[in-house]
C-alpha cells in the first residue's frame, strides 16, 4: 500500500491538531489492509513522512516552536547591539515580527555568479559592481553605491561587539559566509553562525526565507560560536574558489570539514557550473534544457519553477540570476534557445529548444565551440573557442585543450 502524501508545508509550522487528524484519516485506511493496526502505528508513520523518527519528537518540535512564538524574548542574547548578517533581506521582517531587537545587514553581491578574483578592496568592489550593473541591467552608479556601502559594513564585523551569521546550506549563502569570514583577521569575540540545510516538516527546504517567524525564534537557540578553525577554512576556499584554476576547490569540494559542515557541499554545486565535458553545460544550463527537451516550450518562469520544485540538487538561485545566467543561451550567435513573446515580461516569454540545443544536450556537439559569451565561476574563466576548464562525470576538474 503506497503512503499517504505529505500535506504541503513550506515555511516549517506545523499544526499539532491538524497531523492528529490526518493520523485518525491515515489509521482508518491502515485497518483496511490490517485491522489490528492502532492509532500509534498511524502517528508514527505521519511523524516519518515529516522527517521525525517518531510522534513524540514531531510533538516536541511543536511544542518548542510553539514555546518560541509564546516567547519573543525567549533569549536576553538578542540585544541592540546584536547585528544580524545574512545575504539578502529575505529575513529582515520576520526578524521583526518573531522579536528579534538588533539591526540588520545583508552582502546581496551574487557570488555564485560572475568573476571572483582575489583582489585588492577597491579593485573587487569595481569588479563586482560592473558584473551586477550589467547581468541585471541596473545603473551601474547605482549598484557600485550599494556595492561599496555594503562592503563597507561587512568590515565592521571585525569590531562589532555580537554579530550572528544566518546562513543556509546553497552555494550563495556559503560563498557569502567565507567571503565574510575571509576578511578577518582574527574572530571577534562574539562571532555566531545559524546555519541550516533542512528544516523538520519542511518537504523540500529551499532557503531560510521561506521560514516563519516563529521557526526562526526556533533556530536561535542554535546558533554556534564560529572559531579559529572555522576562519581559516573560510580563507583557505575564498582563496581556492578566487583561484585561476579549481584544482584546490575541487579537493575542498569533495572534502569533510566540521569546523563548516554545509561548505564542501555547497562548493561542489558551485564547481558543477563548470562545463561537463561531454557538452560544455553547466548543470544549471543542463538542468533548464532537459526540463524543455522533456516538456516542450514553455515559459521562463515556470522553467525556473521546475528547476527549484523538482530538478535542482541544492537551489541557490532567485527568479533574476536564472534569467541572467540563461541570457547568453538566447542571446548567442548560434543559440542554444529561443525566446518568444518578447513584448512580455521575460518570466512570461515561452523558451524552446533550438536544433543546436537539442545537439548539445545528446551530447553531439560541444556548447563553448559555438558559444559567443565569456562566463566566469569563481575565478575560472571559461573563454569560447579557447582552452578551459571542464567537469568531469566524478565532478573532477579536467583541462581542456
Amino acid at each position: 500500500m503506497s503512503q499517504r502524501p505529505v500535506s504541503s508545508n513550506t515555511d516549517g509550522r506545523l499544526n499539532l491538531e491538524q497531523q492528529r487528524k490526518r493520523a485518525k484519516e491515515w489509521l482508518a485506511q491502515l485497518k483496511i489492509q490490517d485491522p489490528d493496526a492502532t492509532l500509534s502505528q498511524a502517528q508514527w508513520q505521519i511523524a516519518k513522512q515529516l522527517g521525525f523518527s517518531s510522534w513524540p519528537k514531531l510533538k516536541a518540535h511543536v511544542d518548542a516552536l510553539d514555546f518560541a512564538a509564546r516567547h519573543p524574548d525567549f533569549n536576553a542574547s538578542d540585544e541592540a547591539r546584536t547585528t544580524h548578517w545574512r545575504c539578502g533581506n529575505d529575513i529582515a521582517h520576520s526578524l521583526q515580527v518573531a522579536g528579534f531587537k538588533g539591526p540588520f545587514q545583508m552582502l546581496t553581491d551574487p557570488l555564485c555568479m560572475g568573476p571572483v578574483r582575489e583582489l585588492p578592496a577597491e579593485a573587487f568592489r569595481a569588479m563586482r559592481s560592473a558584473f551586477i550593473s550589467h547581468a541585471f541591467a541596473m545603473d551601474s552608479t547605482e549598484v557600485a553605491r550599494r556595492v561599496d556601502d555594503e562592503y563597507h559594513q561587512l568590515e565592521a564585523l571585525a569590531h562589532a561587539e555580537h554579530s550572528v551569521l544566518w546562513c543556509e546550506a546553497d552555494a550563495y549563502d556559503q560563498l557569502f559566509l567565507i567571503r565574510a569570514l575571509a576578511g578577518l583577521d582574527h574572530v571577534p569575540p562574539r562571532l555566531e553562525l545559524i546555519e541550516v540545510d533542512r528544516i523538520p516538516g519542511v518537504e523540500r527546504f529551499i532557503g531560510i526565507g521561506q521560514l516563519a517567524p516563529d521557526v526562526l525564534a526556533w533556530l536561535w537557540p542554535q546558533r554556534r560560536l564560529i572559531d579559529d578553525d572555522a576562519l581559516q577554512l573560510a580563507k583557505q576556499a575564498w582563496s581556492a574558489y578566487c583561484a585561476p584554476t579549481p584544482t584546490a576547490w575541487a579537493q575542498l569540494a569533495h572534502g569533510s570539514h566540521p569546523a563548516l559542515p554545509l561548505l564542501a557541499p555547497a562548493l561542489l554545486r558551485q564547481l558543477q557550473e563548470l562545463p561537463g565535458t561531454q557538452d560544455g553545460l553547466s548543470l544549471t544550463e543542463r538542468l533548464a534544457l532537459t526540463c524543455l527537451a522533456e516538456a516542450g516550450p514553455m515559459p521562463f518562469g515556470r522553467v525556473f519553477a521546475e528547476l527549484m520544485a523538482k530538478r535542482e540538487p541544492l537551489p541557490f538561485l532567485g527568479d533574476m540570476m536564472f534569467h541572467a545566467l540563461l541570457r547568453p543561451l538566447i542571446e548567442a550567435e548560434q543559440p542554444l534557445l529561443t525566446q518568444t513573446e518578447a513584448h512580455l515580461d521575460w518570466p512570461r516569454r515561452v523558451l524552446a529548444l533550438t536544433p543546436l540545443g537539442h545537439r548539445v544536450l545528446s551530447g553531439d556537439t560541444y556548447w563553448l565551440d559555438h558559444a559567443s559569451h565569456e562566463r566566469w565561476v569563481g575565478g575560472v574563466c571559461l573563454q569560447p573557442g579557447g582552452a578551459h576548464w571542464t567537469l568531469d562525470a566524478n565532478d573532477l576538474p579536467v583541462w581542456r585543450d
